[in-house]
């Protein structure tokens, strides 16, 4: 059976940016806010509940990341969960992070107060076997 794995964000970046430099390639990884408004039925009082998630870019795409998002900006992220483990002090621990494989960058200014260049689409290449899909 076939599945789909796909996750869309649009949030504000609420760290730096943090880069590491492998034999493979660069990684970078930020934390995304999403935040969800809605109005107490019994109340009527505005509530909200915001989500933080760890979103991680690999390669090129993290190396645009690096040099172009900060904190605080707004973006647009299409990727995919993925678990990572590993053992600490000989206990295993888990991440559930989203690997960025494509990133818009949707702020309309920069922090000069200039008008920002286009937004820029970055995307990772992969393969997909249309049998893999799970549709006809």
């Amino acid at each position: 059976m076939a599945g789909v794995n796909k996750v869309i964000l649009v949030g504000n970046v609420g760290t730096e940016p943090e880069s590491k430099q492998f034999d493979w390639g660069l990684v970078c990884n930020i934390s995304v806010a999403t935040s969800e408004t809605w109005k107490d039925k019994n109340t009527g009082e505005k509530q909200e509940k915001t989500e933080w998630h760890r979103v991680v870019f690999k390669n090129r795409l993290a190396e645009v990341v690096d040099q172009y998002v900060k904190k605080g900006s707004k973006i647009y992220v299409e990727g995919k969960l993925t678990t990572r483990s590993w053992e600490q002090n000989g206990e295993k621990r888990y991440a559930t992070e989203v690997e960025g494989r494509e990133m818009q960058m949707l702020d309309s200014k920069t922090g000069t107060g200039q008008a920002a260049p286009a937004p820029k689409k970055a995307a990772a290449s992969f393969d997909i076997d249309p049998s893999d899909l799970p549709f006809d």
